[in-house]
């Protein structure tokens, strides 16, 4: 497979998956969307009071406890009607799980390209490539230790997940209106910007 075959390919995977997640965010199957949420926030309430440990302990034994019910259920059903009833699970069961060398591969590598594009803007701000930019972020890592004496990880986890369920609904009923106000608000903090960019010295970025 040449290079932009599988390039092409990689970019439709990670289109096909983007999409799929949006669809989960904005509730276009309310059914999958309240499951899977319900199962982050149970999962993440549960981690506030017990371990992880015991968490996924008690969670396997509840999905245990549902799977082997129906499964006793439906034997004796079928003992009792002497029918013929197929396994309650027998759908999920002639699924593929498994993660073929070509998917992990092509998920590992966009993963790898992350992560460097992560590291180089890491070193970029970290040794002042430039001035206003390792500004704005030393200003954002203040800001954090705020946040941070504020929640636990933990919480801001669940305040995101809450989030992501959330803002992306609201956000498309009522998208005219957020936009007047985020413009408002980002043209305020473009002027400041500018303000504080043209009284450093040095800020000033080259033209290329």
């Amino acid at each position: 497979m040449s290079l932009a075959a599988r390039s092409a390919m990689e970019t439709q995977l990670w289109k096909t998956n983007w999409e799929r997640v949006v669809e989960l965010l904005l509730w276009r199957e309310p059914l999958r969307s309240g499951a899977v949420s319900a199962t982050l926030l149970g999962f993440l309430l549960a981690l506030t009071t017990w371990s992880i440990v015991s968490v996924l302990a008690y969670g396997s034994l509840a999905v245990l406890s549902l799977t082997l019910t129906l499964r006793v259920y439906r034997c004796l059903l079928k003992a009792v009607q002497k029918s013929d009833a197929p396994h309650p699970f027998q759908e999920y069961l002639d699924k593929d799980l498994a993660v073929s060398p070509e998917v992990a591969r092509k998920y590992s590598d966009a993963s790898l390209a992350r992560v460097n594009r992560t590291l180089r803007e890491l070193q970029r701000l970290f040794l002042v490539h430039d001035l206003l930019d390792s500004i704005k972020f030393a200003v954002f890592v203040w800001l954090l230790t705020y946040v941070g004496a504020i929640f636990n990880g933990l919480t801001i986890v669940i305040i995101v997940v809450v989030g992501l369920f959330t803002i992306p609904v609201v956000y498309e009923k009522h998208q005219a209106q957020i936009d007047q106000y985020v413009e408002l608000i980002r043209g305020h903090i473009n002027g400041f910007v500018a303000k504080v960019q043209a009284k450093i010295p040095g800020s000033k970025r080259k033209e290329e």
